[in-house]
């Protein structure tokens, strides 16, 4: 009888867990959908963009639920490092790199690698060492050892391309608009990368050999994560091109794709490598060869399904970490030293504006020396907008902060929980505050002039020769992409290697493309290598102009 009866309570409870779970889900979609709407009013709004509409509508949502809760909680959802890495970020990074504007990025690279990796690490470095000194003399973090000071240094130089991806505008500020978001997801992988090397070492016993172990390590996990990224893309891009499985299942060649994208990703942690760069760099790959082996509905599909899927996770992500921002657990620990927590909030945003200013200025003088026109070189005004739109930090800083100061969402340690919530605190002030205020700096510094009206544009747009494009994403080019630039009869060899120093970019583009032409393109396919789908529109106009 006692069994029974213990086995009706286990059930009854079950019950009303899963209730529960499913009225928080649906409250949770009904509160995107709500972030949708009010973000399509809002779209002219000079001050507020979507991350900031979501935020906003989580932290709103959050003190409802704490009122109705009576202080006992203020979110439907526990905010988990593992969801955020494992099932949200990936989708939104793929698409990065999926939507690309592929000759934008490359002719940008060299920049955008000073300032993602170098510029990084020079974050990290001066962040750690201002907390270092900082915290000792305040007397807080006595708790804290090397470990912990460095793996700040990376959490707080993570900076947040979803939300400056939204901030920006790539039709009044291109070059920006690249730079930074370039920076947002290299600058996203090298954290990522730095936090895990710096968890790998033992950092209580340094010897002259473990910096060189460490430089090693960082090394091998940057160049591993882009080589397993550009393997997986153009397996995929093989496996379409030479079964051509669209002649008989759309769906099925769009799932390979999906699922050989995040299959990389997971390849990529299952190895402790770096997912989002490897991730980034297979969509890279992808769009260049396996969009283009697919037949030409599922191309339409692919291209709205990841920008659709990118759009719903980064609005999921600001409404997450706005309810989350309001937990009261972490905030409990603090409430009777309500000063340290202010206190270490406003140290770590001061470490982050100079941390941030110690790169921006300096790498942006190194890269200027390279450019040969003034057009191409990044303005006094330009560099202090790419300083501020930088400034802003989100989930991945939440994320790395929940991994290293917390066990499975929980802390019981004061210092913990008051890391958690100056962390919780540097996010909301950096997207509220200097997310508000980017877009009237930039109108501020750089006036735009109207754009000059592109000649038949609406001819231009063709989903069968085009790379995958998108109005939410960074680098999208117009019709002419990096593809048809330039042909392999136009491709001139540098007369001397003057000639190929004063002009590196431009030579080794159009070396590029006579090897992609020439030796990878037959074997991966790619535009020009496509099979005609029967009975398709493609299929139809060959006809006519065969008859």
């Amino acid at each position: 009888m006692g069994g029974e009866l213990s086995y009706v309570l286990l059930k009854t409870q079950m019950l009303t867990s899963d209730h529960a779970s499913v009225v928080s889900m649906n409250i949770f979609v009904a509160l995107l959908c709500a972030c949708i709407v009010i973000g399509h009013l809002l779209e002219e709004n000079r001050w507020v963009n979507e991350s900031i509409t979501a935020l906003l509508i989580g932290i709103c949502t959050g003190i409802v639920i704490l009122l109705l809760s009576r202080g006992k909680s203020s979110h439907l959802l526990v905010f988990s490092e593992d969801l955020f890495f494992i099932y949200l970020l990936p989708p939104i990074i793929f698409n990065a790199g999926f939507q690309v504007k592929k000759k934008q990025f490359f002719v940008n690279f060299i920049t955008i690698t000073l300032f993602g990796v170098v510029g990084t690490l020079i974050s990290c470095s001066i962040i750690t060492f201002g907390v270092t000194q900082i915290f000792k003399r305040m007397g807080f973090g006595k708790s804290l050892d090397m470990g912990d000071y460095l793996a700040i240094g990376a959490i707080f130089a993570a900076t947040d391309s979803v939300c400056t991806l939204q901030v920006l505008n790539q039709d009044e500020t291109p070059l920006l608009y690249s730079l930074v978001f370039g920076e947002g997801v290299v600058n996203d992988a090298t954290s990522v990368v730095l936090f895990n090397a710096i968890k790998s070492f033992d950092l209580n016993k340094i010897d002259p050999r473990i910096g060189l172990h460490f430089i090693g390590n960082f090394l091998y996990l940057f160049t591993a994560s882009t080589l397993l990224g550009v393997l997986a893309g153009l397996l995929s891009a093989y496996i379409i091109k030479t079964l051509y499985i669209g002649r008989h299942s759309t769906d099925r060649e769009v799932a390979l794709m999906m699922l050989m994208a995040y299959l990389s990703y997971i390849l990529a942690e299952l190895w402790y490598l770096s997912g989002i760069l490897t991730v980034f760099f297979c969509g890279i790959v992808m769009s260049h060869y396996t969009w283009h082996n697919v037949t030409e509905s599922s191309r339409i599909t692919t291209k709205h399904a990841f920008a659709t899927l990118s759009f719903v996770l980064e609005t999921f992500i600001f409404l997450y970490v706005g309810m989350d921002a309001l937990d009261i657990e972490k905030w409990r620990f603090v409430s009777d030293r309500p000063k340290t927590s202010v206190a270490v909030s406003s140290v770590l945003l001061g470490l982050v504006l100079a941390g941030r200013a110690a790169f921006v200025f300096p790498l942006s003088f190194l890269s200027n020396l390279t450019k040969k026109t003034q057009s191409e070189k990044i303005s006094f005004r330009e560099q202090v907008i790419i300083w501020w739109a930088g400034l802003m930090r989100g989930a991945v800083s939440m994320a790395l902060a929940y991994n290293q100061f917390t066990l499975s969402g929980h802390t019981e340690q004061r210092t913990n929980a008051i890391m958690i919530t100056s962390t919780i605190t540097v996010v909301l002030v950096s997207t509220m505050v200097f997310g508000l205020m980017t877009k009237p700096l930039i109108r501020f510094l750089l006036p735009v002039n109207p754009l000059p009206k592109r000649k038949n544009s609406m001819a231009n747009i063709d989903s069968s020769n085009n790379s995958p494009k998108s109005i939410t994403v960074p680098f999208l080019g117009g019709s002419q992409d990096s593809e048809n630039e330039f042909d392999g009869s136009e491709i001139h060899r540098p007369s001397s290697i003057r000639a190929l120093l004063t002009t590196p970019t431009h030579t080794v583009h159009q070396l590029w493309r006579k090897f992609d032409n020439s030796f990878m393109r037959p074997v991966f396919g790619g535009r020009g290598f496509v099979p005609v789908a029967p009975n398709s529109p493609t299929a139809r106009n060959i006809n006519q102009q065969w008859h």
